[in-house]
Parts: C-alpha cells; sequence; structure tokens
C-alpha cells in the first residue's frame, strides 16, 4: 500500500494483485495475449487502490500513445452522436480511448484541431469526409498510423474510408421523387455550403433531375447550422423565390422536420401541395404525422466498423478496404 498521501504505483497494483510487476504492466497496457483471469485480477487491485496509469509518460516511451484522434464537424445535431458512440464501442475492452474535436465544417478549423491533436501521438486518426485542407493533408501522410475517413465513399481515400455512396444518396431520392410524379424540386442545405458531402447529394439530385428532362434544380443553402429553426426559415425563403415548386429536397433530417412544423403552422399541405424529404433517417422522423420521406443512413455502424478497423490494423491485422455501407430509402408519408 502507498503511505499517506503519496499515489499507487504499478508496483503496488502488482504488489495487491499477487503477480509481478511485468505481468502488471502488461495488463494496464493492453498488451494481447493476457489471460482473462489476470487481467480481472490487475484491474481489481488497481481499482482497489484508485490507480491510474499515466499516459503522457508511456506514450514518450513508445513514440506512441493509446488516443485515437476522433474530428467530426459538429455534436449538436443527431448525426455525428452515434457515430462517436459506434467508435467508442468497437474500442471497448481495448487500451484506445477516442478523443474529439469539432471543426463547425470549417476546412481550417480541422487542420488547427489535427495539429494540436497530433502533438499527443495519437495511435490513430479518425476524421470526416474526404475533402481536407492541403495543410492537413500534409499532416496526415507525416502521421505514423492509420487514417479512416468517414461518411464518404466516393473518392479514394488517403488510407481507409468508412461510410456510404453521398452521390448515390442523391441520384435514390431523385429517382424516388421522379417516379412518384415531381417535376418542379428544390433544395436546402446549411453551414453556408461547407457540408461537403451534403453538397455531393445535392449535385446528383440536380444532375438526376436535368437527366430526366425537369426544370433545373432550385436551391437555398442557409449560412446557419442545420436546426429545426434553419429549416423552417430556408423552406419559407425558398417557396419565395420558387413558388412553383412541387418538392423539397434537405441535406438532413432536422431541416426536414422544421419544414415540416413550418408547413403545418402556415397551412400547405404535405405532401398534397409540396411533398417534403430528408435525410439520415432519424428516429422522430418515424413517430410523427405525417411520417418523413427520408434516407436512412447506418450511422452507429458506420463508427463501429471504423474503431474495429483500427483495432484490427493496430493489432498487425490485414485490414482490406471495406466496402460502401446500405443506403435504405424510408418511403414515408410526405412525398
Amino acid at each position: 500500500m502507498p503511505d499517506g498521501d503519496s499515489r499507487p504505483t504499478l508496483k503496488h497494483v502488482a504488489a495487491r494483485a499477487g503477480v509481478s510487476l511485468i505481468s502488471a504492466s502488461r495488463v494496464m497496457r493492453g498488451a494481447p495475449n493476457v489471460s482473462e483471469a489476470l487481467r480481472a485480477k490487475v484491474e481489481a487491485a488497481a481499482a482497489d487502490l484508485g490507480y491510474s496509469r499515466n499516459r503522457i509518460a508511456g506514450s514518450l516511451r513508445s513514440q506512441a500513445s493509446d488516443l485515437i484522434a476522433v474530428i467530426v464537424p459538429s455534436m449538436s445535431n443527431h448525426v455525428f452522436p452515434p457515430i462517436v458512440d459506434g467508435i467508442d464501442t468497437a474500442l471497448r475492452g481495448s487500451r484506445f480511448r477516442p478523443v474529439l474535436g469539432m471543426t463547425g465544417y470549417e476546412t481550417s478549423m480541422e487542420e488547427t484541431i489535427l495539429r494540436d491533436l497530433l502533438s499527443w501521438t495519437p495511435a490513430a486518426v479518425i476524421l470526416s469526409g474526404l475533402e481536407h485542407s492541403p495543410g492537413t493533408r500534409a499532416l496526415l501522410r507525416r502521421h505514423d498510423g492509420p487514417v479512416i475517413e468517414l461518411l464518404d465513399t466516393d473518392a479514394p481515400p488517403i488510407d481507409l474510408s468508412v461510410g456510404v455512396s453521398q452521390a448515390a444518396a442523391g441520384r435514390m431520392m431523385a429517382a424516388h421523387l421522379i417516379d412518384r410524379g415531381y417535376s418542379r424540386i428544390g433544395f436546402v442545405g446549411a453551414w453556408g455550403g461547407r457540408d461537403t458531402r451534403a453538397t455531393k447529394r445535392q449535385d446528383a439530385l440536380a444532375r438526376a433531375v436535368a437527366a430526366a428532362g425537369l426544370a433545373p434544380l432550385a436551391q437555398h443553402i442557409a449560412d446557419a447550422p442545420s436546426s429545426l429553426c434553419v429549416g423552417a426559415d430556408a423552406l419559407r425563403a425558398l417557396r419565395r423565390a420558387h413558388p412553383e415548386l412541387d418538392a423539397v429536397v434537405f441535406a438532413n433530417d432536422d431541416l426536414a422536420l422544421g419544414a415540416l412544423f413550418a408547413c403545418q403552422s402556415d397551412g400547405i399541405a404535405v405532401p398534397d401541395t409540396l411533398a417534403l424529404a430528408g435525410f439520415n433517417g432519424l428516429d422522430m422522423c418515424q413517430v410523427i404525422t405525417p411520417r418523413l420521406t427520408t434516407i436512412q443512413t447506418p450511422r452507429f455502424e458506420i463508427g463501429q466498423q471504423a474503431g474495429t478497423l483500427l483495432r484490427d490494423r493496430l493489432s498487425g491485422k490485414d485490414t482490406p478496404p471495406p466496402a460502401p455501407l446500405p443506403l435504405h430509402l424510408v418511403a414515408g408519408e410526405t412525398t
């Protein structure tokens, strides 16, 4: 036992567990090929003594920490929390722990955050999308560890990518609306157009609309972050400029739900006068009336697959590039 107010050390943990110092060290480092009985004995001793491993000192010795740098645009909507949850779930039981940074869809902020996190020598980096500043790309090329880009599989990744085809999502929604007879279609986005995945869906939608010989895709991109209120205001602005529209696709479900509430408040019949469609497939979309038409994305599975790939790669296993994950059209009552 440590004396007085001194902090417990690994030597104290080993003595309490009745194992060698080397065995205790292997458990606390998360080393492979450690029996469950040994792990349980050492972890119980560490918990009993209040021992916490000095990860910074460990990283200085090994030149790599147990941190996984996770950089996402925002946690203010419903898109990224399940992705981060999936990453965390996959990493449980390993020695790796995610540390989070948020960019606000700003490439310059992404570069700043990445530079800061790399100073902690993370074992791996997870970040969103395939579009990055030249500075970010240079930092990632110098990083001696796996890099996973999330959510987009429409171009070659720096290392590995986990996600869906954004272009396919745009084409899927276009086919649905055109099949239902809509011919004057608009698009609403947010974040000042900095969400490159939404832009890819918008571009694919516009190409499909043009290929069908329909009127050009009308659009309104709000400068503000995505929210219910922004969706309501953006729809009203789009309809003032284009009152002829009979369907509007939104960059995500938050915006679409806000627009639906605006239609209900303004007396606009959905879908008889105006059809609405979102993206991501949030649970709330299927418990409101009318149920929102949307595209279901496997957000938790994206995070979980990314975390699993990192565990495999960092343990020396072969990790071939994963295939894009499936998208599912949820045909609700708003189209």
